[in-house]
């Protein structure tokens, strides 16, 4: 990927959550916001550390065991989850954080922070994506770990409601994981309020009205919509590669205290630069549920009955990887 110049980026629309509430506090939109230091004034920006969260226990006083992410899930062949204990994988990523030199963070990445901070003001720019050859798929990551479904009283280290205020249903996931872990392209179904705890990720975003660049994958996942592009493998794709260039995307760097609104079907992928500690907080007015949710139920419920896209999905083991048969529908 020498040459390969791939999509052009803006930088996100950007505000210190201070200026937020002066303005009124957030309200609805359709596209992307950064919020700088939003998290650092909740209880979780010092409670959540990779050691004190190592030292939580079940209510019977045993270790918490559970599953992980083994390999990149949205893309290619789906791997068997990996189920082990969570204490040790969390005390070394406390040691791998910890070895990491102040100011190295800035000088790696899609977009070095150093050459991102010399971008103008509407600057369009591309993408450094020989960054990504030095990446394996062979890492696990604790991913979408429902923890405050599991350990109730963590919620309150949480004051969301502060950021996004109104009636809606909500959903938590923490994940966790090392430096140079990748989320595939993909979009949700419901708004998102990613709030990074520790550590450094990239995202890149693109908006529904590129959806036509983003070949939309046949693969089966509940809630997401997944593409065939897989960004640490583009040299890979050809036909991938030619058409993710021809996107127009916006690029954010979520530092450890920001929190990123992902609007509902806003295609995005992850880097993570750093160790880090992340939750994503879906939501859904009832409205939405209304009007959106009954078609994702409807298609679950054929999935398990191995009526839809059984086989070529996220949630079961594929014996194969089925090469991409066009549109999801």
């Amino acid at each position: 990927m020498n040459h390969y110049v791939g999509p052009e980026f803006q930088q996100i629309e950007t505000v210190h959550w201070r200026d937020l509430e002066a303005r009124g506090g957030f309200r609805p939109r359709q596209q992307p916001l950064l919020v700088k230091g939003a998290v650092e004034r909740w209880p979780a920006s010092q409670q959540w550390t990779f050691d004190k969260l190592a030292e939580l226990r079940r209510p019977d006083g045993s270790e918490v065991v559970t599953s992980f992410q083994n390999g990149l899930v949205e893309q290619g062949v789906t791997r068997e989850p990996v189920i082990q204990p969570v204490a040790p994988y969390l005390r070394k990523l406390a040691d791998a954080a910890a070895t990491i030199r102040a100011g190295r963070i800035d000088d790696i990445g899609l977009l070095p922070n150093r050459r991102r901070q010399s971008l103008a003001e509407g600057e369009r720019f591309h993408l450094d994506w020989n960054y990504l050859k030095t990446f394996t798929a062979d890492q696990v990551y604790l991913a979408q770990w429902y923890i405050l479904n599991e350990f109730p009283e963590l919620r309150q280290h949480f004051e969301i409601g502060q950021l996004w205020p109104g009636l809606r249903r909500t959903w938590e996931y923490t994940f966790i994981g090392p430096a140079n872990t990748v989320t595939g392209l993909h979009y949700d179904f419901p708004n998102n309020w990613f709030c990074q705890v520790s550590g450094v990720k990239e995202f890149l975003l693109f908006p529904p009205d590129q959806s036509p660049q983003m070949c939309k994958s046949r693969k089966y996942d509940w809630g997401a919509t997944l593409s065939d592009i897989d960004i640490s493998r583009l040299d890979e794709q050809p036909a991938e590669r030619e058409s993710f260039a021809r996107a127009e995307g916006l690029y954010a760097r979520v530092e450890a205290g920001d929190a990123l609104f992902v609007p509902s079907r806003t295609w995005h992928a992850v880097v993570s630069l750093e160790p880090s500690i992340s939750l994503a907080v879906f939501g859904l007015t009832p409205w939405e549920i209304l009007a959106g949710g009954l078609p994702s139920e409807t298609r679950a419920l054929l999935h398990r009955l191995h009526l839809y896209r059984w086989g070529n999905c996220t949630c079961h083991r594929m014996q194969h990887a089925p090469a991409s048969q066009g549109a999801l529908t």
